[in-house]
């Protein structure tokens, strides 16, 4: 059973930081493509960051060198590290995880409030 898991969210200042990770479980993690996407009520989800099997990175056009994904295949593990967080970045972030035409799945999310 494939389980993704997100940590790290929370309440936050303007300006402040958080560490997102997402433990991933059932899956040959190594060989996936992951990404964390958002979605703030009344809006569509996004793409915030994907990082693929080989480590080439994408960010959303918002992130603006703000955020760094980064993974660890010895840990099965997928994290978003977020600096100079604004209020427009409150929403809940879900794990994504790709084998690009054949699979993927998504993690619960988790909940990132930035206040002003």
């Amino acid at each position: 059973q494939v389980q993704l898991v997100e940590s790290g969210g929370g309440l936050v200042q303007s300006g402040g930081s958080l560490r997102l990770s997402c433990a991933a479980s059932g899956i040959i993690f190594s060989i996936y493509a992951m990404g964390w996407y958002r979605q703030a009520p009344g809006k569509q989800r996004e793409l915030v960051a994907s990082i693929t099997s080989g480590d080439s990175t994408n960010y959303g056009d918002f992130v603006k060198g703000r955020f760094t994904i980064s993974r660890d295949n010895a840990k099965n593990t997928v994290y978003l590290q977020m600096n100079t967080l604004k209020p427009e970045d409150t929403a809940v972030y879900y794990c994504h995880a790709q084998e690009l035409g054949i699979a993927d799945f998504w993690g619960q999310g988790t909940q990132v409030t930035v206040s002003s």
